[in-house]
């Protein structure tokens, strides 16, 4: 046999031997690229249920409400007084009011207020024709503004003695209180709120055996202020100048 033949013969017998084996180069590089795409779907599949649970953990959260609330004396005190004559003459219904208004004046300068403490704040005169006679109405508006509050609730105590001179008091004619400092006031308010709103979600945490960690974002609610008691002025009835701020904010906690 040749020595070409004899290698020939070989190399046909080392083919054989690797077929026999299973494992050619080919095979090799296939069960390599396997190998590396399964390590990586498994890292991949660890990383992303990782992520999973702290994004999981991260949305653990409780949002609830905070309420303060603060009774307050008004420091403004206000009153319109609309007052009205009547007659067939219109000089006579004017004689009226004007002699109405001395009244009123003297009534308040009586109890002590300051002349500029009274304002005008408007007039108007109507007349209506029934059966051929006319009637002509002359009606007057005085303003009354102080931030002597016992002094105000003096006057609305003794307006009655305004009837009593004559003076007829029409409809809407009330004092109003206001309470000015709100800003004065808000900012130990909206801590006061956050506070209960903590001890809240404290309370929550506690039943579901959490912690309560930082504020995530917090709402303020609308200032409201109302009459302490209950009473809210109108016909009739004075405002009154005890007042009740009262704030609600909306607060969302991260739990530990």
């Amino acid at each position: 046999m040749t020595d070409t033949a004899t290698d020939m013969q070989q190399e046909m017998e080392r083919e054989g031997a690797r077929r026999k084996g299973g494992v050619g180069p080919t095979t090799t590089r296939w069960f390599g690229t396997a190998a590396i795409a399964a390590i990586g779907m498994t890292l991949g599949g660890y990383l992303l249920g990782d992520g999973l649970l702290r994004a999981k953990e991260a949305e653990r959260s409780v949002t609830v409400r905070g309420l303060a609330e603060r009774d307050v004396t008004a420091d403004l005190a206000t009153w319109t007084i609309s007052y009205s004559a009547s007659a067939a003459n219109l000089a006579e219904a004017q004689g009226k009011v004007q002699r109405d208004t001395r009244a009123i004046e003297d009534f308040f300068r009586g109890l002590g207020f300051p002349a500029d403490s009274l304002q005008p704040t408007g007039a108007n005169v109507s007349s209506h024709t029934n059966r051929g006679v006319t009637t002509y109405t002359v009606r007057q508006r005085l303003a009354l503004r102080t931030d002597n509050i016992e002094l105000a609730q003096k006057a609305v105590a003794n307006q009655f003695d305004l009837v009593g001179r004559g003076v007829f008091l029409e409809e809407g004619s009330g004092m109003s209180y206001t309470f000015t400092k709100l800003n004065d006031i808000k900012p130990e308010m909206v801590a006061e709120a956050t506070r209960d709103a903590r001890a809240s979600a404290e309370q929550f945490a506690q039943d579901s055996g959490s912690g309560v960690g930082a504020i995530k974002d917090a709402t303020q609610g609308y200032f409201s202020i109302e009459a302490r008691d209950g009473d809210g002025g109108g016909w009739g009835k004075s405002d009154s100048p005890y007042k009740k701020v009262r704030v609600v904010t909306t607060v969302n906690f991260s739990l530990d």
